[in-house]
């Protein structure tokens, strides 16, 4: 059957309208977090209203990843080196970096009966064999535990008992899982949890977290609205609310 002049121009003008709608369609925001956020990135993502997906891991694998063209537009790192780094070597927006949270190193138990409360000094008891700390080579957590552990003299005491996570949350795993009695952990991890002792935040070096545009996520609309996210109160709150301690700036 031959079609009505009007029907034929309104089919023409749905086929030149469609790729102009397909075009107006953001690109997707893909995001590359720290694994302390693991507890609180899809509450930041759906708080932010910018459609963002995260993978979660180890700060310096991401470091290493994105360097090799891994499609990020933010990077959550739990150390601010690693975005520097970035920014340094044109992968970056070095203007976008800003510290978004500080990290704090807690000692926890997953059983009932550890006395955490005793401290690092606890590590050195026989009955403790297994401590979980982050991969201190690639993950900001466990190069604080290993600073921590070195300025309490005891990282050779204990070298032998430690078991690595890949990163944090892998570490804390193994605390869950029995496979560690007690690890170095994100005290970000912990809410609501037992059986923790926080570290002096003067044990080892500050854990300061900095987020960053990559050189992808400059020309993502998006990605500059999710750090402006981040900055705002209600991110603030979100971090807070996560465990987080904020920085009394915003920059």
């Amino acid at each position: 059957m031959l079609l009505s002049f009007s029907r034929r121009a309104l089919l023409l003008l749905a086929v030149l309208l469609a790729p102009a709608a397909s075009a107006q369609q953001p690109p997707p925001l893909r995001i590359a977090a720290a694994a302390d956020l693991a507890t609180c990135i899809d509450r930041l993502n759906a708080a932010s209203g910018t459609g963002a997906s995260a993978t979660i891991g180890a700060s310096g694998s991401f470091y290493a990843q994105i360097k090799n063209g891994a499609p990020y537009d933010v990077f959550l790192s739990a150390d601010t080196a690693y975005p520097r780094a970035l920014a340094d070597a044109g992968l970056a927006d070095p203007a976008s970096l800003f510290v978004y949270a500080h990290g704090r190193l807690a000692l926890w138990a997953a059983t009932p009966g550890v006395q955490v409360d005793k401290g690092l000094r606890l590590l050195a008891d026989p009955a403790i064999r297994r401590i979980a700390i982050a991969n201190p080579e690639v993950a900001p957590y466990g190069k604080a535990a290993r600073a921590a552990l070195q300025r309490a003299g005891l990282w050779e005491q204990v070298r032998a008992k430690l078991v690595f996570g890949e990163n944090i949350a892998q570490a804390m795993q193994f605390v869950e899982s029995g496979n560690a009695q007690v690890g170095l952990v994100s005290s970000a991890h912990l809410a609501g949890r037992q059986a923790s002792w926080l570290l002096p935040a003067d044990a080892y070096p500050p854990i300061e977290q900095g987020a960053i545009l990559t050189r992808r996520g400059s020309a993502n609309p998006q990605a500059m609205a999710y750090l402006r996210f981040l900055r705002s109160d209600q991110g603030r709150a979100q971090l807070a609310d996560c465990g987080f301690t904020l920085p009394a700036g915003r920059e």
